[in-house]
């Protein structure tokens, strides 16, 4: 498991080996990440998915 810079991790969030989590991502409460997650995207759900692209300022 890699987790990348500035990522948040919800409670209760399962990070499954291998994956990489990129910069910047958030990870919702209750998460089940089964595949590697872009940078600067929120996922959420079981599988984990895509549900929005954040833009830092």
């Amino acid at each position: 498991m890699s987790i990348g810079d500035g990522v948040w991790l919800g409670g209760r969030a399962v990070v499954n080996p291998g994956v990489t989590i990129g910069d910047d991502a958030v990870v919702a409460s209750g998460a089940v990440v089964t595949e590697d997650v872009p940078a600067g995207v929120v996922v959420q759900g079981n599988p984990a998915t895509v549900v929005r692209e954040l833009e830092w300022s």
